[in-house]
């Protein structure tokens, strides 16, 4: 078993999409980044790489690297998911949490499950989402950003550690 933990924050802006969880909320505000932001996704995607000590999120998709501007945090996902596999491991489970003043995230998390399940091929009971505000404190409750924090738990498949990196594959 390995443990990976990641926390990923995001300005809010005028003029971008606000995407968490790989769904499109509306809102007057977006968040900042390189790719699209998708501040959840950009923690699950790291904890994942940690679990594995593999480093972050920053060395496998670099924003440096102009094949990742506007990039799908999705297809970030789904790319560390082959990176999992690669490495003899699969999901035990995630735990999530989205740090955001507004909009209101509940209408939007079974959503979010699913993408990610569905971007991490596991069932959507492995994979858990919660929200909640910053109660007007902090850049959180300012509404001048967004975060998300993520922990899982990854399962050996196999005995042998291989560690790869996404562009070793």
């Amino acid at each position: 078993m390995r443990i990976g933990h990641s926390k990923d924050v995001h300005q809010l802006v005028e003029g971008r999409p606000l995407i968490l969880g790989g769904v499109h909320i509306e809102h007057e505000k977006g968040l900042l980044g390189h790719s699209d932001a998708d501040v959840l996704c950009h923690a699950v995607t790291e904890a994942i790489i940690g679990a594995m000590g593999l480093g972050d999120i920053g060395k496998h998709f670099p924003d440096t690297d102009p094949k990742y501007k506007g990039v799908d945090s999705r297809v970030l996902l789904r790319a560390t998911y082959e990176l999992m596999v690669a490495n003899g491991y699969k999901l035990g489970n995630l735990d999530a949490t989205i740090f955001a003043e507004r909009p209101k995230m509940a209408p939007h998390i079974q959503q979010m499950r699913d993408n990610i399940a569905s971007d991490l091929k596991a069932v959507v009971s492995q994979v858990n989402i919660k929200a909640t505000r910053g109660e007007k404190m902090g850049f959180i409750g300012r509404e001048e950003g967004m975060g998300a924090e993520a922990i899982v738990l990854l399962l050996a498949t196999d005995k042998k550690e291989k560690h790869f990196s996404v562009d070793s594959q």
